[in-house]
């Protein structure tokens, strides 16, 4: 009896998010001359709490080598643009030294020899902020309780209270 193949691909169930999107994302990423996500991704780690809000990379510039007249042990870094707002600009341009180490230092190599601020809104990555509900006036807080007192249980009367709270402090200003 002939024996039967296994298939090529194999459904081994829930795969994670960053298996499937890696591939595109890592090619999108080349195409603005960058090798990998890293840099992208551990920006707010790499420049710190003071440009991580106001700065994201943009672009890496590698210089032109005419092939041959250098050695592959030579390495030229690249030029990285960099978004940034009006004021991050020229705090970034000021800085620009101490970032550029910060960057090598967390590859290893001198990837980034020169940073270009470019006055652009920077795109965030990630979730935006929680906006926090304002304090709650004494009448607020007491309409809050009056309306839970009638709960006898005690986690569930908590948990009423906690959402009274949100939604009277709301930062729309439903009341």
């Amino acid at each position: 009896m002939a024996r039967l193949r296994k298939p090529a691909f194999v459904y081994k169930g829930v795969r994670p998010l960053a298996d499937i999107i890696a591939a595109p994302l890592n090619a999108a990423c080349r195409k603005r001359g960058f090798a990998t996500l890293d840099l992208v991704a551990h920006w707010p780690d790499i420049v710190g709490p003071a440009y991580a809000e106001t700065t994201a990379p943009d672009q890496l510039s590698w210089p032109r080598r005419p092939k041959g007249l250098i050695d592959e042990e030579e390495h030229e870094p690249a030029v990285l643009t960099v978004r940034c707002s009006g004021a991050a600009a020229m705090r970034l341009s000021l800085e620009a030294p101490q970032l550029i180490e910060r960057i090598n230092t967390f590859f290893g190599y001198r990837l980034v020899g020169r940073l270009k601020p470019l006055q652009l809104p920077p795109v965030k990555i990630g979730p935006p902020p929680r906006p926090r509900p304002e304090k709650l006036s004494p009448e607020a807080e007491a309409r809050v309780r009056t309306l839970a007192s009638g709960i006898s249980d005690d986690g569930l009367k908590a948990a009423v209270e906690r959402l009274g709270r949100a939604v009277s402090g709301d930062v729309r200003g439903r009341r």
